[in-house]
């Protein structure tokens, strides 16, 4: 195998997972600060009722909430990112955060203690030629804006977005080239209101069609930002990103197949719209059936077509596999789906099917559709690590790196252009789906449990060391 010579190998965290200090600096409340922790049984907590969420804003018990807390990178931001230069990163894929700019997300003017802020972080990053990757929105929009306008279903929050996107391209377009403007935004239909700050209880109409009516409403969002960066910042790249919800037939049998292309189309089509700059026919043919209209304006599909990404990212866990009688067979978990079960792969902790050959088939696949530059934006091994002697004997986390890169690396072979990889949850973080601590990703341990407690001193594990021969020998060396 052979890695392009600049291939950006590194990591990859949100700021409402690894950040904490949640009112620090002028910071607004985000839709994150409000999920209290679940566990793996249990799964996640990310469907609250209105009423909850005004719970959550008042309880002054910020111990329930973890992602208020995070790692505290924060204020360890220089701690880490050493770390992370040692292991040899070349980039660093994480976000802003959003209320920590604009704390309502509908003010005027920025909040200059965040800009200061994310101004020092990048300078360290600088410091040590790691080149920053940047999500704009991921998972934390200001909550101001989902009590007041229901998040992305009001048109209105098309400009703020815009205002907070543009402060930050800017501020920040001489040191970065890469920007992600969502991520995972195919989110918006399955946790909708971690997605686009979408509450039932407030939507006015079908929330099926709100769903889709926000999707559309950052669509345009994207595309407007591209035009932008375009006519201003000719040499950035603004790229997509979604969740790969790779899925296999279960047989050959006809109706099977046809019910894996149906799906397969179905959950290319976020990144399709921000590629193609036009609704897929499987979408178009789904909201005749189910009477969904989504109201444009006069421009929205021609500023579409026009400003497509420079770009495609994606997440890759997991796969499943889907069938014509799929509602008889076992079913798992792969990130934001649930679907049938693979028999011929193992699982994590979390019921995550393990499949790096998967990846090479997703790269392939993605690129014979766009025809695009490639990102692998998330792709890790959340699972239960124990601390001993002041490190973390992870091999199995090294076997998953290890069989992943290799698929990755055969992917590049065929003719795939990849361009980087930054593995997901790079330093131990909050876990987005349950909160937790406990569902470990990182190379790096940070000594806190599930309740917060813990002295959030870091330890290298045996995958830190690992990964950084990797890193040195551009993929060369996987032993």
């Amino acid at each position: 195998m052979k890695f392009p010579d600049n291939f950006l190998w590194g990591g990859a965290f949100a700021a409402n997972q690894v950040e904490g200090a949640y009112k620090a600096g002028g910071k607004g409340l985000s839709t994150a600060d409000i999920f209290p922790k679940g566990d793996r049984k249990s799964g996640g907590v990310f469907f609250r009722s209105y009423d909850q969420i005004l719970e959550a804003i008042e309880d002054e018990d910020d111990m329930k909430y973890p992602k208020r807390r995070g790692i505290d990178f924060y204020h360890r931001y220089k701690e880490d990112i050493a770390l992370f230069a040692e292991m040899g990163f070349k980039a660093l894929r994480f976000s802003f955060s959003w209320p920590r700019i604009y704390p309502n997300g509908d003010e005027e003017t920025p909040n200059q203690q965040g800009l200061d802020y994310y101004g020092e972080v990048i300078a360290e990053l600088k410091k040590y030629g790691i080149t920053p990757i940047i999500t704009l929105s991921h998972f934390e929009m200001p909550l101001h804006l989902v009590k007041e306008y229901n998040g992305w279903q009001d048109r209105r929050t098309i400009q703020y977005f815009l205002n907070y996107a543009k402060t930050m391209i800017d501020a920040f377009h001489e040191d970065i080239r890469y920007w992600i403007t969502f991520n995972e935004i195919d989110a918006t239909l399955h946790i909708p209101l971690i997605g686009a700050g979408l509450i039932e209880e407030k939507t006015v109409g079908d929330f099926e069609s709100v769903k889709y009516q926000a999707l559309h409403h950052q669509f345009v969002a994207s595309a407007l930002l591209t035009k932008y960066v375009h006519e201003n910042y000719p040499d950035l790249m603004i790229g997509c990103m979604s969740t790969k919800n790779l899925k296999y037939p279960a047989t050959c049998k006809p109706e099977d197949c046809m019910q894996w292309l149906l799906e397969t189309e179905a959950d290319s089509a976020c990144t399709d719209v921000q590629v193609f700059g036009s609704y897929p026919y499987v979408w178009q043919k789904m909201w005749k059936e189910k009477g969904i209209e989504l109201k444009f304006e006069d421009e929205d599909l021609r500023i579409m077509k026009e400003y497509p990404v420079d770009f495609v990212s994606f997440s890759y866990y997991a796969s499943l596999v889907t069938s014509a009688e799929g509602s008889k067979k076992e079913k798992t978990s792969a990130n934001l789906l649930v679907g049938e079960k693979n028999p011929y792969l193992k699982q994590t902790p979390w019921g995550w099917q393990i499949d790096p050959v998967g990846l090479r088939f997703s790269l392939n696949q993605m690129y014979d559709r766009y025809k695009l530059p490639m990102f692998v934006a998330e792709n890790g091994l959340g699972t239960l690590d124990v601390l001993e002697n002041g490190t973390v004997n992870d091999d199995y986390r090294i076997d998953y790196l290890r069989s992943h890169i290799e698929e990755m690396g055969k992917a590049i072979e065929d003719g795939v252009p990849v361009f980087g990889y930054t593995y997901w949850g790079c330093i131990d973080c909050i876990s987005a789906s349950t909160s937790e601590m406990s569902k470990r990703y990182g190379f790096i341990y940070v000594d806190q449990d599930d309740d917060g407690n813990g002295t959030l001193k870091r330890y290298p594990k045996k995958s830190f060391a690992w990964y950084k021969k990797v890193i040195a020998s551009n993929g060369d060396d996987l032993d």
